[in-house]
């Protein structure tokens, strides 16, 4: 017996029309990819940004919402329009690249409120919502250092293993409202935030950029090549079609293998 909620041997293409989505550090990089991505399929985007140019100009090209806020000030967060967001994808986030010893806490105190708080609020007061409705995604953008580790990123691998237990406590909490809650775990993936880290991480290391790539950001993979901000759209695109309706609580990985060791 097939069921009728997905044809079988039969992609559905994905119509968000009516749905509202709300994705912050929307201006560039994955979270330009993921606005582009979900107005594509019918979506109203709300691109959330610091910067407020870049932001009017990435909501101007796929005819959406920008709003500005710092993600580090919590009232801002707390005054941020979340009226009727179905789909929030928490992707706003920076890096800091230095041993313990030498890390600055309140850079710490900044990626921590930017990765694990301002994503708690939103969630906080756009759930409501999404449960009154019966339907909801939140897709939190981690990172495979939300599953691993790796030296000089402190700030970065806790505030990412701290977005997947917020992921997983919301999927728990939303399953019996039709809410969904995931983490989408990328490796390196080529946008401004990866290029910085070349620039940081040469330094660390005192090797050439070339090679902090080569010997560093792809040598625990075993597909050897940056990822694509597309790719990581693709599969936010996937978690929010009806196919994805059992799949909660979970973190997709987009790691070219690293895990798999």
């Amino acid at each position: 017996m097939v069921s009728t909620s997905v044809t079988a041997g039969k992609a559905a293409e994905l119509d968000l029309t009516g749905r509202r989505a709300l994705v912050t550090g929307g201006a560039s990089g994955i979270g330009r990819a993921c606005a582009r991505r979900l107005a594509g399929a019918g979506a109203e985007v709300l691109i959330l940004d610091v910067r407020e140019e870049v932001a009017r100009e990435a909501a101007y090209e796929i005819g959406g919402v920008a709003l500005t806020a710092d993600l580090t000030d919590m009232a801002a967060v707390d005054a941020i329009a979340c009226d009727g967001v179905d789909i929030l994808v928490n992707n706003a986030g920076f890096q800091h690249v230095a041993p313990i010893t030498e890390f600055p806490p309140e850079t710490f105190s900044a990626i921590l409120k930017i990765m694990v708080e301002a994503p708690f609020r939103l969630a906080r007061r756009t759930l409501p919502g999404m449960y009154e409705r019966g339907w909801g995604r939140v897709v939190n953008i981690s990172s495979v250092h939300g599953l691993r580790a790796s030296p000089y990123k402190v700030a970065y691998v806790t505030a990412k293993h701290a977005l997947e237990g917020l992921s997983k406590v919301i999927a728990l909490e939303g399953a019996a409202y039709g809410v969904t809650s995931n983490c989408v775990n990328p490796a390196y993936v080529r946008t401004p935030l990866v290029e910085q880290q070349i620039a940081d991480q040469a330094r660390v290391h005192d090797l050439d950029p070339e090679e902090v790539i080569e010997q560093i950001m792809l040598a625990p993979a075993a597909i050897r090549r940056l990822i694509e901000p597309g790719e990581v759209a693709e599969a936010v695109a996937y978690l929010c079609s009806p196919q994805a309706s059992m799949i909660t609580g979970v973190s997709l990985t987009i790691d070219g293998g690293w895990t798999a060791h």
